[in-house]
C-alpha cells in the first residue's frame, strides 16, 4: 500500500461502508488501523477475491522463475498467489501493519520492505522482470515519479501489471451522488470506512484515461493490454445479484521500452 502517508490497496465491499468526509491530509489512509479486517475482507470480497485478484493473475500468465515485485503488497494475497506459481517474489508497503500479516502469509523470510510507492525504492536498477501494482496507484495525485521508480527497477522489456479504480465507473458514482464532478480534472475525494468496529479514512484521486496513458508514455511505458474483465464463474453463484461483466476497475499491462 502507499499514499500521502500510508496507500494501499482500495477495495470496495459491503462490510467496508465508505462515506464521504472531509479530513485534513495527516489522517487519511491509516492501513494500520484497519490491517487485520481490511485483510480477512480482501480474502473472500467480490471486487478482490474473485474480480480483481484473478484478472491481475491471469494478465501475469506463466510467471514460473520470473522475479517479480508487488508494489503496495498489502497483506500480501498477490505475492503468494504469485510465489505458488513458481515466481521469485519481493513486496513493499507502506504500512507496517500490513506488513505484518504479510510476513506471517509468506514466512520470515520473504523479500518485505517498508516503502513508499511516491518515493525512491531499495532496490537496484533493471533488477525485476515484472512489477505488479495491484489498486495502488489511485492512492498518488502525481504519478510521475512512482511510474518513474517502477520503470528503473524493471529489466528493459519488463512488464508492468496494474490495477486502478476506473475513471468511468468513479465518475459514474459521483454523478449518482449528486456530484457533478469534471471527469478531464484529476481530483481528489476522501471516504471513510469502517471495518472490524475501526474506522480511517482514505483518500483516493480520480484521472481521467488520457491522463494515466500521458503519464505511462512520458515515464517509458508502451501499453500492450487494457482489460475490463468479467468476475470468474465462481463469483455467479456467491453472488447471482451482480452481473458477469461490471465497471470497477480498469487493467493495464505495460511494456518497459
Amino acid at each position: 500500500m502507499t499514499s500521502d502517508d500510508q496507500q494501499g490497496h482500495a477495495s470496495r465491499t459491503g462490510a467496508a461502508s465508505p462515506t464521504a468526509v472531509t479530513v485534513d491530509p495527516p489522517q487519511v489512509n491509516d492501513y494500520d488501523s484497519i490491517a487485520e479486517a481490511y485483510s480477512a475482507e480482501n480474502e473472500t470480497s467480490l471486487v478482490n477475491a474473485y474480480y480483481e485478484r484473478p484478472a491481475m493473475l491471469a494478465l501475469a500468465g506463466d510467471v514460473a522463475g520470473r522475479r517479480i515485485l508487488d508494489a503496495g503488497c498489502g497483506s500480501g494475497p498477490l505475492l503468494a498467489a504469485l510465489r505458488d506459481r513458481g515466481a521469485v517474489v519481493s513486496g513493499f508497503d507502506a504500512s507496517a501493519g500490513m506488513l505484518e500479516l504479510a510476513r506471517r502469509r509468506l514466512g520470515d523470510g520473504a523479500d518485505l520492505q517498508v516503502a513508499d510507492l511516491g518515493s525512491p525504492l531499495p532496490y537496484p536498477d533493471d533488477t525485476f522482470d515484472d512489477v505488479v501494482a495491484s489498486l495502488v496507484l489511485h492512492y498518488l495525485e502525481d504519478w510521475g515519479p512512482a511510474l518513474t521508480e517502477l520503470r528503473r527497477v524493471l529489466k528493459p522489456g519488463g512488464r508492468l501489471i496494474m490495477s486502478v479504480d476506473h475513471p468511468f465507473a468513479i465518475h459514474g458514482l459521483e454523478f449518482l451522488a449528486g456530484n457533478r464532478s469534471n471527469y478531464f480534472a484529476t481530483y481528489d475525494r476522501i471516504e471513510e470506512w469502517t471495518m472490524g468496529g475501526q474506522t480511517a479514512q482514505l483518500r483516493f484521486w480520480n484521472r481521467p484515461l488520457h491522463a494515466m496513458t500521458d503519464a505511462f508514455s512520458e515515464a517509458g511505458f508502451r501499453i500492450t493490454v487494457i482489460s475490463e474483465p468479467e468476475s470468474v464463474p465462481a463469483a455467479r453463484d456467491l453472488f447471482p445479484e451482480v452481473k458477469p461483466r461490471f465497471l470497477s476497475f480498469l487493467f493495464f499491462v505495460l511494456q518497459a521500452e
